[in-house]
């Protein structure tokens, strides 16, 4: 089988190109080149590119270096940018998978070739003549939740020849193999940064704005901010303030305030039900196609070795998740991963919805479960998320 894998100068892809080429196939690399967005190359390139080229003379194969830095610019960081400033949370891993490594490079180079291969912990399986995302063997390095926006096409074409192994498995391997990378350190953030610190990056590109802190509780203002884009529903570290634990609960956008609720148990931090939109079924929808329908799945909003149990509806008010248990920081934006009850298939994602607008009258008919709907900045104009 003529298979392109996709290398990144890690572990995994390396172990990846050795299994491969112990089964025999006939196997190209690629080294998928984005730098940052001042053109210059960012993540350690030209160390990952060494490592690559050297697994690469170890087995004799060839190693193109592609680029594809425009199209990740124009599509994943404006996707990433446009997101952040509605005050929402993107996640530029999903749509880097979909857009570039199974978008762009697929229809330029991975066409050509019968498989692309990637290090991913994900797994491929059949079930009723019909393929599925499946979850990996380990499940912290599980990595389903960040291929989710992928579709039918994209999926079979692709294979994951680490969803068998362990981590550990793999590491080992790469020792037995001698490969040069087999004791490096996984890659941590997100890689376009590079060292660049993500808020310098959302300074650089969205500005600076001054704006208030607000207690959610007494309505009181307690610091001050720097641009609603630098927080994220759910967000404890980097608020700078005493007294905590602090987390972002609420964002008002049109006046630029932040509300923040104190304590590690409040209940303002969490709920059990997540309205979505723009869903992705990577192989078919589970549900029916009559309204008022439901099935029982598990779930994740964030990258996680733990699943939640909880029930997917479809009605009148749209489709939800209805969990079994309290959802911490519950972020418009985001996307919540669908699976089945028993964990083993990933059947798709949609985003996390952001709630109506919010006027005076409707927050005064809340009062009792919303302390904020008392402080003067929120208007009928006021978006809250």
């Amino acid at each position: 089988m003529r298979i392109a894998v996709l290398v990144s100068g890690g572990v995994d892809s390396a172990v990846v190109v050795h299994k491969l080429h112990e089964e025999g196939h006939d196997l190209h690399l690629f080294y998928i080149r984005i730098g940052m967005d001042n053109g210059e190359g960012g993540c350690s390139a030209e160390e990952d590119i060494e490592m690559c080229r050297l697994i690469a003379r170890k087995y004799s194969l060839p190693l193109n270096i592609v680029s594809l830095h425009e199209e990740y610019w124009e599509h994943v960081m404006a996707y990433t940018l446009e997101t952040v400033s509605k005050g929402l949370t993107p996640h530029p891993d999903m749509m880097c998978n979909k857009l570039i490594k199974f978008g762009f490079f697929e229809k330029r180079w991975g066409k050509d070739f019968d498989k692309t291969a990637t290090g991913h912990y994900a797994s491929v399986k059949e079930r009723d003549g019909m393929l599925y995302l499946a979850t990996a063997k380990d499940p912290v390095k599980d990595q389903t939740d960040f291929l989710a926006q992928i579709d039918y096409g994209q999926l079979s074409h692709i294979m994951f020849p680490l969803g068998e192994l362990d981590k550990s498995e793999v590491r080992e391997i790469a020792r037995k193999a001698g490969l040069p990378n087999a004791a490096r350190k996984d890659s941590q953030g997100i890689c376009f940064l590079g060292k660049i610190n993500y808020s310098d990056f959302l300074a650089r590109h969205l500005g600076e704005k001054e704006g208030p802190i607000i207690d959610i509780a007494t309505g009181k203002k307690i610091g001050v901010h720097k641009g609603y884009w630098f927080y994220t529903i759910g967000q404890r570290k980097g608020l700078g303030m005493s007294g905590g634990p602090w987390f972002v609960v609420r964002k008002n956008i049109r006046d630029n305030v932040v509300y923040v609720s104190n304590g590690i148990d409040t209940k303002l931090q969490y709920g059990r039900v997540i309205p979505l939109e723009e869903m992705n079924w990577i192989t078919r929808s589970p549900l029916p196609a009559t309204l008022d329908t439901e099935i029982a799945i598990s779930f994740k909003t964030r990258h996680t070795p733990q699943f939640t149990d909880g029930i997917l509806r479809r009605d009148n008010a749209g489709l939800r998740i209805i969990s079994e248990e309290d959802v911490q920081g519950i972020a418009p934006g985001q996307f919540a991963v669908i699976y089945t009850p028993d964990h083993e298939l990933c059947l798709g994602s949609g985003m996390i919805s952001t709630p109506a607008q919010v006027s005076h009258r409707h927050a005064r008919h809340h009062k009792k479960a919303a302390p904020q709907a008392a402080d003067p900045t929120i208007n009928e104009n006021s978006v809250i998320i």
